[in-house]
C-alpha cells in the first residue's frame, strides 16, 4: 500500500501490533511538512519493498490502493516489469 500519510501508516502499525522500522519513520518524518515530497518518498519506500519482495522470490504483489490508484500505478511503473496481457 502506498504510504501517503504518516498519521495513517502509524495508526495502521498500532492497530496491527507492529512497529514501523526507524529508518522508514525517519525518512517520512523529514518530509512530513511537504505533501508532494512525502508522496514521493512514500512511493519510493513502497517500490523498494516491492523490489525486495520480488527479488526474494515472491510470486506476485497485491496492492490495497484505498482510492490511491495513481500512486500504485507509479509504484508498478518504477518496478519496470514486462507488460502482460
Amino acid at each position: 500500500m502506498p504510504v501517503t500519510s504518516l498519521k495513517s501508516i502509524t495508526r495502521m502499525a498500532e492497530l496491527s501490533g507492529y512497529r514501523l522500522p526507524a529508518d522508514v519513520v525517519d525518512r517520512l518524518t523529514r518530509v512530513d511538512d511537504d505533501p508532494k515530497e512525502f508522496r514521493k518518498v512514500g512511493i519510493e519506500l513502497a517500490s523498494e519493498l516491492c523490489r525486495d519482495l520480488l527479488a526474494e522470490g515472491a510470486p506476485g504483489l497485491h496492492f490495497y490502493t484505498l482510492n490511491f490508484s495513481s500512486a500504485t500505478r507509479e509504484i508498478y511503473r518504477s518496478l519496470e516489469l514486462p507488460d502482460t496481457v
